[in-house]
């Protein structure tokens, strides 16, 4: 995909999560399921570096492209596969407009559990870095599935901050960093979707998860890789490109 003439490309990122969620209806009807989850990238300053966007941006997951924690993909079905390390909420609750604003412990109330997970990325842009974000939100911030690991149901016993999460590409480790790195605690994260979700007026739904941000710089991957990420106390998902 080449850069969007200038007439054609969002105004703004407000006007971008409006497009976003056109799109959404669009593939939804194309059989990709409804959403079932949400993205948020550009968490952590290792992302935010290596994108050169200094902000969050949120992307929705379509429910046809959630996978178990053993999962397997075939490269040939992306333009460029990337994985990321993350850890993801799931939700118990619905985190509506009328208990806005909200904050990291407010939103912890509705977390039925956490668990380590891979966003997988496809990099369909002829230049990403010259897309503009604005753009880059309307497609969905690069998302394109995630493997999700078992859910820790007991988390309030864990240190979210404190907690590491590392990738392996072929037994070789690649990357590591701590939950302080998605914003200062990962549910920092969750409450900035949140307040944007509420000043959009809509609201995350009890039963869908929310990816928050990569501790470890995207990865790009090419038939027989071998990917697993760990994160202390949340467990392990991995990931076979064919």
């Amino acid at each position: 995909m080449t850069r969007l003439a200038a007439e054609l490309c969002p105004a703004d990122e407000g006007d971008a999560y409006q497009i976003q969620s056109l799109l959404h209806e669009k593939l939804t009807a194309h059989g990709l399921g409804p959403v079932s989850g949400h993205k948020i990238g550009c968490t952590t300053p290792v992302m935010q570096a290596y994108l050169g966007i200094g902000q969050p941006c949120a992307g929705g997951i379509f429910a046809h492209s959630v996978q178990g924690p053993l999962a397997t993909v075939r490269a040939a079905d992306y333009v460029r596969l990337g994985v990321e390390c993350e850890i993801a909420v799931l939700l118990k609750s619905d985190i509506s407009p009328e208990s806005a604003p909200y904050d990291r412990r407010s939103v912890g109330l509705f977390v039925d559990g956490v668990t380590a997970a891979m966003e997988l990325v496809d990099d369909r842009y002829d230049d990403f870095s010259d897309f503009g974000v604005a753009s880059l939100i309307a497609d969905d911030f690069f998302n394109t599935g995630c493997v999700l690991g078992a859910p820790v149901t007991d988390w309030q016993n864990l240190d979210l901050a404190a907690i590491t999460g590392a990738m392996w590409i072929d037994e070789a480790e690649i990357g590591r960093g701590s939950g302080a790195d998605i914003m200062g605690h990962p549910l920092e994260a969750l409450a900035w979707i949140a307040n944007l979700w509420a000043q959009r007026g809509l609201t995350l739904r009890a039963g869908s998860f929310v990816m928050l941000g990569s501790v470890v710089q995207t990865q790009w991957l090419e038939a027989g890789n071998r990917v697993r990420i760990s994160i202390d106390g949340l467990g392990e998902a991995t990931l076979r490109v064919e």
